[in-house]
């Protein structure tokens, strides 16, 4: 995803004097957007919680000087007390109920925000100074319901309410692969089973592999402050079940000027490492910093700290109260940039060398990813930025010879790139081997489902799902051969959606014919209805062989072809078919005319169609998320769990429950013992 997705970014601006900290819903501005009062808890009300997940807690008091909350001359209180209460019982101190040997420091800061667009197009912002205190590293290990009152300004209180789940110890699932669809929704997938399987008389003759999955949810994707969420907040609730805020992971966003040290919560790969032990791994067809994949580690209000985020799923976070990792089993993706030495990696440092001291194995072309080693640590990056897309990788070869990508920073182009099945499947065999007994953990990412989505490609978003079906029809089978299939739970689902839909066939022959016309002569290309007909990328074409294999179309480039839309969408023109000359920039800033951010229809793009007004504002240049509901595919042990409508943190404590991670009191953790004291308190 890019930066043009997050609804009025420029909020975020650094003032002179002060951080300004915003968080959006819609177009409503808010001063901090798990904190609707002066005074905040984070984590925030109405939050669960996995029994002993290790958490922050972040109090803060806020003294507006200006603006219409202005409030006790903008000093705040900085005498403030909390208590805990479990259950409705006698509320303790913080510090006794945690049984923690010191207060923390009380830390001071000013932050600044503007109150509506008016005061936005005025720059006129309102300051808040802050008084604050953080409580690292604390876990709840009894299930039950917690209320946190913070009192400050002498009778103002403020109420969170937290509830703790009761949840399986036992492991039920020696193994848990995650597939991830970004973007992907229903319709989405209805499209790519229409072109890539045959149907006589309206019945598909074959069908995708998730057709199969026996069982079908939902998850709603809503963010905590916005309805609209993005990948890294999606990413967050999907692996530690808590909602945040857009672009951050693993953290409540607090207003502080310091994007590593908002109040943290322990993710599922940390939990299954300290409890069992486990292997884990992720794969990714975008760069592996991106947010869907970093996630699995990352904790930070920005998802755009990619290099300081490599460094965090290697070595851990810098802060030496919190859980340390020890790096990923098996990491392969994208995202040169960051492993080599220069200024998009952390501090300069080389990566590829980082990994290597480290005992790994690098691997940066397809060939050299097959013979990798089973036994030892693998990193595997086989480009810059992003995977080129699966259309281009097959069908078009030509255009990835454009590219300047070399994932060892030489000028040309990558050309001996793995896709999403051959990165998986080497991906379990690695991870089978190096979990043993104790299991692994591997989430897999189709991540130009979203990418692609976003710049109105939808062929290429297509082909990339249908890569995601025929990577996991292809895993079914390696687990079988494994013997590994009954003992792993296998969940498909995305983490957000796009507003997609096909409303009927187009007539690219035609289309062409009408150059010389107007637009809406153009528009009776597109049959809706009964003219619009059945597909044809299931018909062979006279001396035309792709040689893709089943289950992926025979013909990419129809006379008949999809026509297809978004619900949200910048100024562009369409002329529906298959781009062969790559991905679409469907928008762009034109020379001479507005501003750089004021995006016009791209001159380049689809020329011979017709033009459709947009639906964004128009410092959009591409497609933005939807509020759509997606779905969660699940076969496996504990997959019964996973039907029905819920929300995505959801996904979380079902993964959680068959993982066996309900309560890790006298786990190992890395080799030493950790005991709860009944409390709270990890020892």
């Amino acid at each position: 995803m890019v930066s043009s997705m997050c609804r009025l970014s420029g909020v975020l601006a650094l003032l002179a004097t002060s951080l300004s900290v915003v968080s959006v819903n819609g177009q409503t501005f808010q001063r901090l957007g798990t904190c609707p009062t002066l005074g905040c808890i984070l984590p925030p009300d109405q939050q669960d919680f996995l029994p002993g997940q290790q958490f922050d807690i972040r109090f803060e008091v806020h003294a507006p000087k200006n603006g219409s909350e202005a409030f006790n001359d903008g000093v705040p209180d900085e005498k403030f007390t909390v208590t805990i209460a479990k259950d409705n019982g006698r509320p303790k101190s913080i510090a006794s109920f945690f049984d923690l040997k010191k207060e923390p420091s009380l830390e001071k800061w000013t932050f600044s925000w503007y109150e509506d667009l008016f005061a936005q197009d005025a720059k006129t912002p309102s300051v808040v100074n802050v008084a604050s205190k953080i409580y690292r590293r604390v876990a709840l290990y009894e299930p039950g319901t917690y209320t946190v009152t913070l009192n400050y300004y002498s009778g103002k209180k403020t109420t969170a309410t937290w509830v703790v789940r009761q949840l399986a110890t036992k492991k039920k699932a020696k193994n848990v692969i995650l597939f991830i669809g970004d973007g992907m929704t229903t319709n989405m997938i209805t499209a790519a089973r229409l072109l890539a399987h045959k149907s006589i008389n309206g019945k598909y003759q074959s069908t995708l592999q998730l057709d199969k999955f026996p069982t079908l949810g939902h998850q709603m994707t809503h963010s905590i402050d916005s309805f609209i969420t993005d990948s890294a907040n999606s990413a967050s609730a999907l692996y530690t079940g808590h909602k945040t805020t857009v672009n951050a992971m693993g953290v409540y966003v607090d207003s502080s000027p310091d994007n590593f040290d908002d109040p943290k919560v322990e993710t599922v790969i940390e939990l299954l490492k300290r409890i069992w032990g486990s292997a884990w791994g992720a794969v990714s067809t975008a760069f592996i910093a991106d947010a869907t994949p970093i996630a699995l580690t990352a904790h930070t209000r920005s998802r755009y700290e990619y290099g300081a985020l490599i460094e965090q799923a290697l070595n851990g976070f810098s802060n030496t109260s919190w859980t340390k990792l020890d790096g990923p089993d098996v990491y392969f993706g994208g995202g040169a940039e960051q492993f080599l030495p220069g200024s998009a990696s952390y501090q300069g440092k080389d990566y590829y060398a980082e990994f290597a001291k480290k005992g790994y194995s690098v691997s940066l072309n397809k060939t050299s990813l097959l013979s990798l080693p089973n036994d030892k640590r693998a990193l595997g990056i086989f480009c810059k930025s992003n995977l080129p897309v699966w259309l281009d990788r097959n069908i078009f070869p030509e255009n990835i010879l454009k590219l300047k990508n070399d994932p060892s920073g030489a000028s040309g182009p990558a050309k001996d790139i793995p896709g999403q099945k051959e990165m998986t499947l080497k991906a379990i065999d690695i991870l089978h081997k190096r979990g043993g007994k104790d299991g692994f953990f591997l989430m897999s990412e189709a991540a130009s489902i979203d990418k692609q989505m976003h710049v109105l490609d939808y062929e290429r978003a297509l082909g990339d799902l249908l890569e995601l079906d025929d990577t996991i029809r292809a895993t079914i089978q390696k687990l079988k051969d494994l013997g590994e299939l009954d003992n792993t739970l296998i969940v498909v689902t995305a983490d957000h959606g796009h507003g997609f839909d096909v409303f009927g066939g187009a007539d690219t022959k035609y289309l062409a014919a009408q150059h010389d016309k107007d637009d809406r002569h153009k528009r009776a290309a597109i049959g809706v209805y009964k003219e619009s007909g059945l597909s044809q990328y299931t018909v062979e074409q006279p001396g035309v062989s792709y040689n893709t294999g089943p289950n992926f179309p025979v013909n990419w480039d129809p006379r008949y072809v999809i026509a297809a839309g978004t619900g949200a969408a910048p100024d562009r023109r369409e002329q529906y078919g298959v781009g062969k000359n790559g991905s679409r920039t469907p928008a762009a800033a034109l020379p001479g005319v507005g501003v750089s951010n004021d995006y016009y229809v791209n001159p380049t793009d689809r020329t011979g169609g017709f033009v459709v007004n947009g639906t964004l504002p128009t410092t959009e240049s591409q497609g933005v998320h939807s509020l759509t509901d997606v779905p969660v595919f699940a076969q496996g042990p504990c997959s019964g769990n996973f039907g029905g409508v819920y929300s995505n943190t959801d996904v979380f404590f079902k993964i959680a429950d068959c993982l066996g991670l309900g309560h890790p009191t006298n786990k190992t953790i890395g080799g030493g013992k950790g005991k709860g004291n009944g409390n709270g308190k990890w020892d």
